[in-house]
């Protein structure tokens, strides 16, 4: 059974940074890419960055320059690296891979 789990969330003020994990079992972490999404109160589900198998990475343009996405083979896991974090990163954070999504992870930024 797959398994996906993110942790990492938290509380921090505007300004300030996080680091999420996504880890998971029951699957390699590897030729399919792997997503961050989030979700904001009153909002759709949306993009935040994804890297693919080879390694290449994309983010939304509200976050470019800003966060960054990595995957640690060895591990099986992708983190998202999160820094100059604003009150409007406020969200639910979830991993996605194929077919999957974890359960999420809430990130508030306080203003």
């Amino acid at each position: 059974q797959v398994q996906l789990v993110e942790s990492g969330g938290g509380l921090v003020e505007a300004g300030g940074s996080l680091r999420l994990s996504c880890a998971a079992s029951g699957t390699i972490f590897e030729v399919y890419p792997v997503y961050w999404y989030r979700q904001a109160p009153g909002h759709q589900r949306e993009f935040v960055a994804h890297i693919t198998g080879d390694g290449s990475t994309n983010y939304a343009d509200s976050v470019k320059g800003r966060f960054t996405i990595s995957r640690d083979i060895a591990r099986n896991t992708v983190s998202l690296e999160m820094s100059t974090l604003k009150p409007e990163d406020t969200a639910i954070y979830y991993c996605h891979f194929r077919a999957w999504w974890g359960q999420g992870t809430q990130v508030t930024v306080s203003s």
